[in-house]
């Protein structure tokens, strides 16, 4: 563009250097800012590792096994397990552990993908480890296609754990819905609001159903539950594990081989 005098201009001119000027102000802002991010993660990442460092100090400070364990006497275990196992859990209550018939219960989907949870032991008889639950939950899906399961109890007040391994089986109607009706009053709530394992909407949804199931099992302490199911497992192995605080673990597991139980020691 000319004026009059025959001038050149360009539009806007920026005074020489004020371009370099305003890149090295961005460039020393974004310097700055990458700094102050780069601080903030050393930071965050400093507070992880303390935090996991903590964690692990917290972990190896927990004291295991602190008190006097009662003696295992391998010679005089029963040749059937079952009886060793009710005297177990008699003498788990006994010393004071919490719920010692709570239980985990392993079981895998058709992919054999593991799950696993705690829960209730029912019985425990001639006919195996009993147990109940939803046929349409997540462990009844699984038993569906894979009736097979281990359960784990864990006594920590006399350092003692068993493990059970072996066949699940469903029992009929009739017996599940004893199963049930022999519980609590809760129990049966639980039973009646249903749809376990399932998506649920919000915990307003679930206090709804509750209540709901909550009244109806005071008033009818006989309500049908179709879906509940008892399961047995049928043992074919259990491990008896006592432990000692010199970490001279005694570990005696019985296999059943088609006419009766096998008893053998195992290395800790």
């Amino acid at each position: 563009m000319t004026d009059q005098a025959g001038h050149q201009h360009t539009p806007d001119a920026v005074p020489a250097g004020a371009t370099a000027h305003r890149s090295d102000a961005t460039n020393a802002t974004d310097a700055a800012n990458a700094r102050g991010v780069g601080e903030a993660r050393d930071a965050v990442g400093a507070g992880d590792a303390a935090e996991a460092r903590a964690f692990r100090d917290l972990l190896r400070g927990l004291r295991v096994w602190d008190v006097e364990l009662p003696a295992f006497d391998v010679a005089a275990a029963p040749d059937d397990p079952l009886p060793l196992f009710r005297q177990w859990l008699r003498e788990a209550a006994e010393a004071g552990v919490p719920e010692p018939h709570t239980m985990t219960l392993a079981t895998a989907d058709a992919a054999g993908d593991p799950s696993v949870r705690t829960l209730m032991l029912h019985d425990a008889d001639e006919r195996g480890w009993h147990f109940a639950s939803h046929r349409g939950s997540r462990k009844g899906r699984e038993l569906s296609v894979r009736p097979r399961a281990a359960l784990g109890f864990y006594w920590a007040a006399v350092g003692r754990q068993v493990r059970v391994r072996g066949s699940v089986t469903a029992a009929g109607p009739e017996e599940s819905a004893a199963d049930l009706h022999h519980r609590s009053t809760g129990a049966l709530a639980a039973a009646l609001v249903g749809r376990q394992s399932e998506v649920l909407g919000s915990t307003a949804e679930l206090a709804r159903a509750s209540e709901a199931a909550w009244e109806r099992a005071r008033r009818e302490p006989e309500a049908p539950v179709p879906s509940w199911t008892l399961y047995v497992l049928r043992a074919e192995e259990v491990e008896f594990f006592q432990g000692d605080t010199q970490r001279r673990h005694v570990r005696l597991n019985y296999r059943y081989e088609g006419d009766g139980w096998r008893k053998e020691l195992l290395w800790p």
